[in-house]
């Protein structure tokens, strides 16, 4: 259970984020803007926020196994279908679509780790689970340019077709061998309100939410960019390509080691000491070139990467927050979380165009780095 979960995060990574590297082809071809590209990058996010509730509540009456077939699906729908974006709007409806499916994904995979292990394997699940992400964002913006598009004679919209095609696969892989746990964790007769009222209800829910609607911006906002700002740095595509997967491969030891190994009571100073540094090798990024310009993009994956598998935990291992209402648990995470997501990448577009530069948008997030190791220090244990 755990391959096949660690499989279709992959595909959710690939997808989401193989856009990045080709950013300027597609404003070239579409004749976008930079706010225009924001908006596309930002606006899967926002059709999550609108399906995440609805998305955990299927889970928690479903299962995991029907439901993350379908997030399979809709992936790699939208993925597919933006072969025949010829402008602006139909990309950003292929895109958008990719968030109808994608909560299925994020938000099941807590939910199957909590059905499914208990105690000190739980954090060596997530770790992994959380890790295909990461690999898949590696994937595409590794090989994207540099392989997957020469064979395709760069045309990035087959590129397109082909991870759709992966996804496919992937999910035909889920439904085969994918199953329930034996007691079959389902929600009892309380209401999607009731659940959602006594769930919010939580201090630390309510701050888990906070920091995730930031965490988001941040990672959205930066990762988004980050091919395009060091192509505006003058590296070429393939280079960028690479430079940027830097923070991604990374990020992945970190993912697999931090969530494992930090204690419970320290997971909030963690998460500040993390948050402050992110804040400080952002904004040096923006400024460094040569070997410091790729130690910097290396630091800066490896520390800012475990945020969302730290904010997870908090969820999973407060007692109030029982197994069978993870998926719904999970939704207003997500929801609330990629409210960041839709934001952090669109601001990042919007400040550009009114100041030419993308210095402005990296002090923005670097601000948010701040305040997420301000509200660490509510936690209740």
């Amino acid at each position: 259970m755990l391959v096949l979960l660690w499989l279709l995060y992959i595909c959710f990574g690939i997808v989401s984020r193989a856009i990045f590297p080709l950013v300027t082809p597609i404003l070239n071809d579409l004749h976008m803007i930079y706010s225009q590209m924001g908006l596309v990058l930002g606006s899967w996010q926002l059709t999550y926020i609108m399906m995440a509730l609805v998305a955990g509540s299927i889970l928690d009456q479903w299962g995991v196994r029907k439901s993350l077939f379908a997030g399979a699906i809709i992936i790699g729908l939208s993925s597919s279908l933006r072969y025949f974006a010829n402008n602006s709007i139909a990309l950003l409806i292929a895109v958008a679509l990719f968030g109808v499916g994608g909560p299925m994904i994020s938000i099941g995979g807590p939910k199957t780790i909590s059905s499914w292990f208990r105690g000190p394997s739980r954090g060596a699940a997530i770790g992994l689970y959380t890790s295909g992400n990461w690999i898949g964002g590696l994937l595409a913006l590794a090989l994207t340019n540099s392989l997957v598009m020469p064979l395709l004679d760069n045309n990035w919209k087959q590129a397109f077709v082909v991870y759709g095609m992966i996804t496919f696969g992937v999910g035909l892989l889920w439904v085969l061998f994918a199953r329930e746990t034996a007691s079959g964790d389902t929600t009892d007769s309380m209401t999607l309100i009731e659940v959602f009222r006594n769930l919010g209800n939580l201090p630390n829910v309510r701050l888990v939410l906070a920091m995730g609607l930031l965490a988001f911006a941040i990672s959205h906002g930066f990762s988004s960019w980050l091919p395009k700002i060091l192509e505006i740095n003058g590296m070429s595509g393939p280079q960028a390509g690479f430079a940027a997967s830097i923070t991604i491969a990374a990020g992945i030891p970190s993912i697999l080691l931090i969530p494992s190994v930090v204690p419970a009571r320290h997971r909030g100073r963690t998460m500040a000491i993390l948050a402050i540094l992110t804040a400080i090798n952002m904004v040096m990024v923006m400024k460094v070139s040569g070997l410091a310009l790729y130690v910097g993009l290396a630091v800066l994956g490896f520390i800012s990467s475990p945020f969302m598998a730290l904010l997870l935990f908090f969820l999973m291992d407060s007692p109030e927050v029982q197994t069978r209402y993870m998926g719904s648990a999970g939704g207003m995470f997500y929801c609330v979380a990629e409210i960041g997501g839709f934001a952090g990448p669109f601001l990042m577009g919007v400040l550009v165009d009114m100041t030419g530069t993308f210095m402005a948008g990296a002090m923005f997030l670097a601000s948010l780095c701040i305040a997420i190791a301000t509200l660490t220090h509510f936690f209740k244990r």
